[in-house]
């Protein structure tokens, strides 16, 4: 971060020579006064336009600065819509700052492309027994699939989108996951809480110690998919939804005619008819609030969850994912996860 902090009363001279020093393509510094405020963003374009204006290299950052600059400030910290907006127009590195205007932080959206404000948890306690014998000594989420487990794929992901807060729920031979994340993943510190009975597929969230407020993502660590969580999260905060559901599309199709009726009275035909739904994704954005109705050591599923939100007058929205999405549980999907990522990668070379 340093790298890129220079005094306003530093020379443009010396604010050229910190900008050719610079690593990546994120050539901007942010000028700051001497209580360590920021005052200006500077580029080498706007040293370029100070020179033809009549500046020297002599002259102080301050007069070439532009006090335009973006800023994440503590009123909008979590504004996600806005760093997108950001990001898309082509700002790099935006800066965090505290309630005095000093910097706290220098955010790369290359690397991070968004701050998503909320946890996540990923299931990791079954037994993969459809992709036995893989799965014998090996736990499903670290069965490794072009050289890195699958859960690996998943916390990258999170990572990404500024996701920091992750806890993995274990059971089955939980050992080797802890072990597993005995080392950092993309930079997370990833904690890890055991079952000690099976608690269905969303119990193990009381395992877990959440904020009353916010939200959380949930989602199976067995999963290949390249959902936009930032997507997600928008969709989740808009409709000011307590359960927002990733869903895939399925379609179901019918090799005969099917009839339709009318009592007793047959009114037509549909010909090999094939019909559409969504499906669960096994990735969800709950309320904490809604988390933390669920009962300690009590089995529970997410669909038991869902339905009581429903039931109760929630409000559940769904999230269709555009992109990837497999379910790895079979060793069929296993074969189709990894040559799927074999694909990625040789693009991603060539």
């Amino acid at each position: 971060m340093k790298s890129h902090i220079i005094s306003e009363s530093a020379t443009l001279i010396k604010a050229l020579d910190r900008l050719n020093t610079l690593p990546g393509g994120s050539m901007t510094l942010f000028a700051v006064d001497e209580s360590g405020k920021l005052t200006g963003s500077l580029t080498d374009g706007d040293i370029r336009r100070g020179l033809l204006a009549g500046l020297g290299l002599d002259a102080p950052v301050a007069r070439a600065a532009r006090h335009d600059f973006k800023a994440l400030r503590p009123d909008n910290a979590h504004a996600v819509a806005t760093l997108r907006q950001w990001r898309e127009s082509g700002i790099t590195l935006v800066p965090r700052l505290d309630d005095e205007g000093k910097i706290q932080e220098i955010i790369d959206l290359h690397a991070t492309r968004t701050r998503l404000p909320v946890g996540a948890i990923l299931m990791a306690g079954g037994k993969g027994e459809r992709l036995r014998p893989l799965t014998l000594n090996t736990p499903k989420p670290l069965l490794e699939i072009e050289g890195k487990a699958i859960i690996d794929y998943n916390i990258e992901a999170l990572a990404a989108v500024g996701v920091n807060d992750i806890t993995v729920t274990t059971r089955y031979l939980a050992d080797q996951i802890a072990d597993h994340f005995a080392n950092p993943v993309a930079g997370v510190h990833v904690k890890c809480v055991k079952e000690e009975n099976p608690l269905g597929t969303i119990g193990a969230a009381t395992l877990v110690s959440l904020p009353a407020d916010g939200s959380t993502i949930v989602m199976n660590s067995d999963l290949l998919t390249t959902i936009s969580f930032e997507e997600l999260y928008l969709k989740h905060a808009g409709s000011r939804a307590d359960i927002t559901i990733a869903v895939v599309p399925y379609q179901v199709a019918v090799p005969f005619a099917i009839l339709t009726l009318d009592g007793e009275r047959v009114t037509g035909l549909a010909e090999k008819p094939s019909y559409s739904y969504y499906a669960n994704a096994g990735i969800y954005m709950f309320r904490n609030s809604v988390l933390r109705t669920l009962q300690p050591d009590t089995r529970t599923d997410a669909t038991d969850l869902i339905e009581r939100v429903i039931a109760a007058g929630g409000n559940v929205a769904y999230y269709p994912i555009k992109g990837t999405w497999i379910d790895v549980g079979s060793p069929t999907d296993f074969r189709q996860a990894a040559e799927l990522m074999r694909h990625h990668n040789n693009l991603s070379v060539n």
